[in-house]
């Protein structure tokens, strides 16, 4: 057994400990768990120790990178409010440095935020200006994974380009394969391409490199939508109950549990979610789909219609 420790040496603070098990004589195994381990865990240990320490830093003395760690602080509270809130700081890292890309990226990850959560005010002002933000990521972030997939997952989701979309991920995990947020990304683009086994497995990875991760609500919502995609409905209720406990203002995990719940015979569970996501989002219109989901399949988006009608949201 192999154990590691992460110490803060500011602080004399202990950030991470875990540890590998396995046989000395499959060496190069273990050496490759022990790496998965503590990169995929230590990763955002790190993250969030670093935006703690921007958060500490007088205003005055703010650079680009600690207004893109600011910004990725609101990003992770998953709320309107501070979604805007995290759009503005990656902004600000951008004028900064306007050679940084990861921001770019984040950047676009929150217009489709905007998008699939009902915030967006002008779609297509908004798809344009997240369209331009991704495609400079990939220019600016050739070999930079969190600017990859980022943009990978806005131009699949947001502009509808599934194969760069997808070729962009794959690039990112190339570059990084132990990045729980890249196997994410990956895996919602799984489900938009059809390919919802994939998807599941994108989500596996993700949460086992990260069990802690801020992501893991929306994590379990892809892999809801991966049962769902595949006629597993009872098992597609089951994730999403978890995403909508993890992210309770998550409107995509509550119509997820609606359609799923009424398409295993469960209406009363349907309609009770149904009610909570007309609550979030009440814009929300079935027959307005396409604005909120990116399907390739036309048996996944007659589904989900058939589920969402079922559950009685508004046609």
């Amino acid at each position: 057994m192999i154990t590691g420790q992460l110490i803060d040496a500011s602080t004399g603070g202990q950030l991470w400990a875990g540890r590998a098990e396995g046989n000395l004589e499959d060496v190069f195994g273990l050496q490759d768990q022990l790496t998965e381990n503590v990169v995929g865990q230590v990763a955002p240990e790190l993250e969030r120790a670093e935006i703690e320490r921007a958060k500490r830093k007088p205003t005055e003395k703010l650079d680009a990178y600690d207004y893109f760690l600011r910004g990725m602080a609101n990003f992770h509270q998953q709320t309107n409010e501070m979604n805007n809130e995290a759009l503005q700081l990656f902004y600000k890292a951008i004028e900064l440095d306007p050679d940084f890309a990861a921001p770019h990226g984040l950047s676009g990850i929150c217009y489709t935020r905007r998008k699939t959560r009902g915030w967006a005010i002008n779609h297509a002002r908004e798809l344009t200006e997240a369209e331009r933000l991704a495609r400079r990521a990939v220019e600016l972030g050739r070999d930079d994974a969190v600017a990859l997939y980022t943009a990978g997952f806005t131009l699949a989701h947001l502009v509808g380009d599934l194969e760069v979309g997808a070729n962009l991920i794959d690039a990112a995990l190339a570059i990084d394969p132990n990045s729980a947020a890249g196997w994410y990304y990956g895996g919602w683009v799984k489900i938009m391409l059809g390919e919802p086994g994939a998807a599941i497995d994108y989500e596996a990875r993700a949460m086992r490199l990260s069990p802690l991760d801020p992501l893991m609500g929306l994590m379990r919502a892809a892999t809801g939508f991966g049962h769902f995609s595949s006629g597993r409905y009872d098992e597609a209720v089951w994730w999403a109950q978890k995403a909508c406990l993890e992210q309770p203002n998550f409107p995509v995990a509550w119509r997820l549990l609606a359609a799923s719940a009424a398409l295993a015979g469960r209406p009363n569970q349907a309609q009770e979610a149904a009610a909570r996501a007309m609550k979030l989002d009440p814009g929300f219109l079935t027959s307005k789909l396409a604005n909120y989901a990116t399907l390739r399949r036309p048996e996944d988006v007659d589904r989900y219609e058939e589920g969402l009608r079922l559950a009685g949201l508004r046609p």
